[in-house]
Order: structure tokens, then sequence, then C-alpha cells
């Protein structure tokens, strides 16, 4: 059984006991907190809750079965259902056994959770479709329909589109980091600047940059496929383990191998930081620009090519310049809407 058909299973566990009629404050504790544990808990539990509820309530999974059946729910002020007896499904091939009602409405609602926008379009389509923006400044997590979680950094945009073969995410721009919920027999493909970045179960971020695009993996392993050369020729596809930053551009794929901690410092923007390690202070102005509106301009070529290092909140730029004048020989010129930073 997969990771993700466990946490199913986990859910329809925790929705039978609760409708069973012995609920306790205990138990609800207990529901908090493993729904606490995890995103892909709660997704799979408010998913079948859902379910649940367009099912019928528990009555309907216990219509034509012999005395002895689903006991009805705790609620008293159900209104009375429809005879489902004349309803045929598909025989299964395997039957819960006598005796063990709870556990074979668990598995019933279990099969439900691919399918819990069943009411939607995703019966009548077999997709489900959404849009994730962060404006300037903003850095938001964001579940997706799959269980998945997506981190959108400073000016992002993503396109999902989920289906029975495929998950498909468009970068269209900025970077995000994804948590990608286990499934095999989706794979988890992220398209930018006509690359495929490609994933069952794992962690990495994805950015773009104007002619080229990054890739690093902190868990896991991801494949990158690049479309053809300029002159035709199919590219290699590169494998990237955890521990992995890969820069492709124009002039195919750089692939460097680091210690998975060295990784996750290119992510601590998702904790509000910016690090720098023998930086040229263009692109320290350039990174610090990505998160703010006031932005940080160069006067010159000469102040533009210094080497800066360090770890500062991308929200103070103020005190990343402050720190210049200090320590550098810059000179800033203060606008409302900019910063200009002169040799000195």
């Amino acid at each position: 059984m997969t990771d993700s058909r466990q946490i199913e299973q986990q859910a329809a566990d925790w929705l039978v006991r609760r409708d069973a009629g012995d609920w306790t404050a205990h138990d609800q504790q207990v529901l908090d907190a493993w729904l606490s544990a995890s995103a892909r808990h709660k997704v799979a539990f408010l998913r079948l809750e859902s379910a649940w509820s367009e099912a019928g309530r528990l009555q309907a999974f216990a219509a034509g079965l012999p005395t002895g059946g689903p006991p009805p729910r705790a609620a008293t002020d159900t209104p009375a259902l429809p005879d489902l007896r004349s309803i045929r499904f598909a025989p299964r091939r395997v039957v819960a056994p006598r005796g063990r009602w709870r556990h074979g409405i668990a598995a019933t609602l279990a099969l439900l959770a691919v399918g819990s926008a069943a009411w939607g379009g995703w019966q009548l389509t077999g997709r489900e479709e959404a849009h994730y923006v962060s404006a300037v400044g903003q850095v938001q997590t964001v579940t997706l329909p799959d269980g998945s979680t997506a981190t959108l950094s400073s000016d992002s945009q993503l396109d999902v589109r989920i289906s029975r073969q495929e998950r498909s995410i468009a970068l269209a721009r900025g970077e995000a980091f994804f948590d990608v919920a286990h499934d095999t027999r989706r794979p988890f493909v992220v398209e930018a600047q006509g690359r495929r970045v490609a994933a069952v179960g794992t962690r990495f971020s994805v950015r773009r940059n104007t002619d080229e695009l990054r890739v690093v993996v902190t868990e896991g392993k991801v494949r990158l496929d690049s479309g053809p050369a300029a002159d035709g020729r199919a590219q290699p596809v590169a494998l990237l383990p955890a521990g992995s930053v890969a820069t492709a551009g124009r002039n195919g794929v750089l692939v460097r191998s680091v210690p998975v901690a060295d990784a996750e410092r290119y992510l601590e923007w998702r904790d509000g930081f910016l690090t720098f390690d023998d930086t040229s202070l263009a692109d320290a102005a350039a990174e610090f620009n990505r998160f703010n509106t006031r932005k940080l301009e160069l006067g010159d070529a000469t102040v533009a090519d210094l080497r800066v290092g360090g770890n500062f909140r991308w929200s103070n730029a103020d005190g990343f310049v402050r720190l210049l004048e200090q320590g550098f020989p810059v000179r800033a010129e203060r606008h409302e809407d900019r910063i200009v930073l002169h040799a000195r």
C-alpha cells in the first residue's frame, strides 16, 4: 500500500469512528493531532468528509445490507434517504468479512479519495485545474489538488492541471518549492522555459530567470528533460539526486552536487532570508529586487563588482544598504522608489 493510500485509509477510519456514536473528547484530541501532523492528512480527511456527505452519509452505504450492518449516524435529524436497493454496482474482488463493517466502510471511503470532487468537473473531464499567484514581497504555501504543497516565492505564478494520467504544473514566472505527494501512477511534472522537471515523490525547487532555469533538489530524485538544441539535436536527460543544483541555459545543463544542507541555503527565502557567499553586489541587489518594490540600483561598474557575503532578511533592504555604507566604499542615494548605490 502506498503512502497516499495509507493516509486515505487512516482518514477513512477516523471518519467511521467519529460518526459511530461513541466519540469522546480524547478521540477528538487524537484526531486533531493527526490532522495537524501533515497537510496531506488534512487534505485527505476533508476530501473524504465531503464525499461522505455527498454519498448520503453512512446510511447510504448500509442500504440493502442485512440486519447487523452499519448503525445510523449519531444525528437524529437526518432526513429519510431514498431506497437505494435497486442500484447495482460492479462486483469487487475483495469483500469485507462479516462483523468488520467499519473497515468495509473505510475501504469504500478510501476509494472515493480520487473522486472526491465527483459532483463537480472531475468525473466529467477527469481533470482539475488551479491557478496560484503571489505578489511582490509575498511568500505563500498552497496545497495542490493532489495533496502536494507548493511554496511560491515573491512575484510567482503556477498554473496547475491534475488529470488521471499526470500532474502538470506550469511555472509561468518566479520560483516555487514543491513537496510532492507520492504517486507512482502520475508523474509530477513542472514545465518552464521549454524544459520539464519530473518527479514522483520528492522535494525540490524550480526557478525561472531571464535566460536560464535553476533546479535545486533537497530530497528524492528528479529528472530534467530539455527540448531540442538550436540545431535540432536531442539533448541528454539529467537525473538529479538530493543535493543537486542544476542550471539549464542556452549552453546546456550544468549540475553541481553539494551537501543537502548547502542546497537548502538556496531556499532560505522561504524563511525570509537571502544568503550570499562571495556574491557580486550586482547579483545581491538583483536578489533583493525580487522581493521589494523599492529597488536597489547600481550607479557604476565599480560598485557592481564588489563581493559580499552573509545572511540578510529580504524584507530589510535598508538594513543591507546601511551595512554596505559602514563596511564598504559605498554611498547610497535614497529615493522613494529606489536606492542608488555609488562608489565612494
